[in-house]
């Protein structure tokens, strides 16, 4: 089969690998859908390390090819439709049976493109714990953006919604690409007022078709006076800081009690205490969501018929690699994912 990988200087080339065979507690899943996520472009210019020439993309989803011994029919078979949890672990320390296996306190870091092939790849191999069933009504494109950009939105707004929910607040939403309008839906789909931010003008057209109520182009407007003005001077109760550029933009609209999830990076994020005590802020990271948080994430994207599909732009064959990623480089239009015909 053939495969994308990044080199690290800013291409994508396609490879030749072996068609891979399960092994015990192992499944081949088919690919049918595999999404572009901004992080790859951390990978692709070489700014984060990854195992060299690996198959990249770590938003697969498809159906079950072959499935190795010991794996329950219960859990796999041949023919299901399947997303998948892209980290994996140990399977028994306290973080991987909260469902969190990006953090294992025993074997840590493991992950597609970064440690064992990804997505971007007809066939891709997997723990079969990694599995979860891809509901009738979603396509696979959904399915795979659920898979990290789409659920590290999920995973940030579930956070929010622990520290005080986020119906009838004023959200401002940092960064319009994938996991920003992501937000900016599971946001609005929530009962909150959506402030988008970005600074590019088709990006916060988008934005308004998700169910953003405002719309901000931060290059080009006053970002706090625009947003003093919908919120009567008392800033905004939430942000959701996904671009990893904005930090001081995000503080500067966060009101009183105000609560902030930053996901983007690098995301690099000053205050001085002095000044903004009395704000009493909650702020936190989030990274992506728990294997439950995922299945929860699909679950509600269905029960709200909520339009994943609308974040893809493009489409692309692998064949088309360096092509796809010169042009998501670019970071000015929607998402792109690579397909597969079988």
């Amino acid at each position: 089969m053939r495969g994308i990988v990044f080199p690290g200087d800013g291409t994508a080339v396609v490879k030749e690998f072996p068609d891979p065979t399960p092994g015990y507690g192992e499944v081949v899943v088919e690919n049918r859908a595999s999404g572009m996520c901004g992080s790859d472009l951390h990978f692709y210019h070489g700014s984060f390390p990854v195992a060299p020439g690996i198959v990249q993309g770590h938003e697969p989803c498809g159906v079950v090819h072959a499935v190795g011994e010991g794996v329950d029919p219960r859990v796999a078979k041949v023919g299901d439709r399947v997303m998948i949890h892209h980290y994996w672990g140990c399977g028994s320390c306290r973080r991987c049976r909260e469902g969190w296996p990006q953090m294992c306190e025993v074997a840590p870091g493991q992950a597609l493109a970064t440690h064992a092939n990804g997505g971007h790849a007809p066939y891709l191999k997997v723990p079969s714990s990694s599995l979860m069933p891809l509901p009738d009504e979603l396509s696979f494109r959904a399915g795979a953006a659920i898979g990290c950009g789409t659920g590290t939105a999920w995973g940030g707004i579930k956070r929010i919604e622990q520290l005080g929910g986020i119906g009838d607040t004023w959200t401002a939403v940092f960064g319009q690409g994938p996991v920003g309008l992501s937000g900016v839906m599971f946001a609005a789909s929530m009962g909150a007022r959506v402030i988008a931010v970005d600074v590019d003008d088709k990006r916060l057209e988008q934005a308004k078709r998700f169910g953003a109520e405002v719309v901000v182009n931060s290059r080009t407007q006053p970002l706090v006076d625009v947003v003093n003005e919908h919120t009567k001077g008392r800033g905004v109760d939430v942000v959701l800081e996904t671009s990893g550029h904005a930090g001081a933009d995000a503080l500067s609209v966060l009101g009183t009690y105000g609560r902030a999830a930053f996901i983007g990076l690098p995301g690099k994020v000053e205050f001085t205490t002095q000044l903004v005590y009395k704000k009493q802020w909650t702020l936190f990271t989030s990274w992506t969501m728990s294997w439950m948080e995922q299945q929860r994430c699909a679950d509600y994207v269905v029960s709200h018929g909520l339009p994943v599909d609308d974040l893809f732009s493009h489409s692309w064959t692998i064949e088309q690699a360096a092509e796809a990623y010169a042009w998501f480089d670019r970071q000015d239009a929607g998402k792109g994912v690579f397909e597969f015909a079988h």
